[in-house]
This record gives C-alpha cells, structure tokens and sequence, in this order.
C-alpha cells in the first residue's frame, strides 16, 4: 500500500486516521494541510475518486467567507479557487494510489488491506 493522509493536526479526525494505519502497522505519508496542501493533480485525483469536488467541502468550516467564495465559484474556475483556499476540505484525505477517501472511513481502509 502506498497511503497518503492529508490532514490537520487541530483535525480529530486526522488524528484518527493517524491512529488507525499506526495501529495496523501500515506505512504512510502525513501531509500537513495547512503547510504543503494538495496540488492540482492530486486534487482533481481525488475529486475523481471521491465523487466530485462537493464532496471535498465541509459545510461546518469556520472559514465562513472562503466557503461561500468557493460554494459560488463557476466550475470552469472551481480546482483554482479551492486550491488557494484548501481550509474548507474536509479532513483527512486519505489517498491509496487511485483510491481516496474524504474523513475517517475505517471500513473503507480494511478493503485496501
């Protein structure tokens, strides 16, 4: 497994995540969202596998303002704009090669094992 966890570390959910491939001794990378953050091809990556790109939102961001500006973003402009405002994804984002998941799916996980 090549696992990759984008998260925060004020995220509980993060933590879990964390916790969970630890536990198991499954290797992984941990991104910190706030200091490196998606690029756009893991993000269009992930938007694929999950989805879509609404999927990625978190309705109960505290970041109210960046919300609405991506919420209200034509689609032909909305990787761009979330990009540059990547606190209102939920996390973790956990990533197995094409697979993803959007916060804490355990028993997705058990089926990449």
């Amino acid at each position: 497994m090549n696992v990759q966890i984008f998260g925060s570390k004020k995220s509980n959910d993060s933590k879990k995540a964390e916790r969970w491939f630890k536990e198991r001794r499954i290797k992984f990378q941990y991104i910190d969202m706030r200091e490196k953050g998606l690029s756009k091809g893991e993000l269009n990556s992930v938007a694929s596998a999950v989805g879509g790109i609404a999927q990625l939102l978190n309705p109960q961001c505290k970041d109210g303002y960046a919300l609405a500006l991506v919420q209200h973003t034509p689609k032909s402009m909305l990787v761009d704009v979330l990009l540059e405002n990547q606190q209102v994804m939920r996390t973790p984002i956990v990533r197995n090669g094409k697979k993803a998941t959007v916060g804490f799916e355990p028993d997705v996980w058990k089926t990449w094992e």
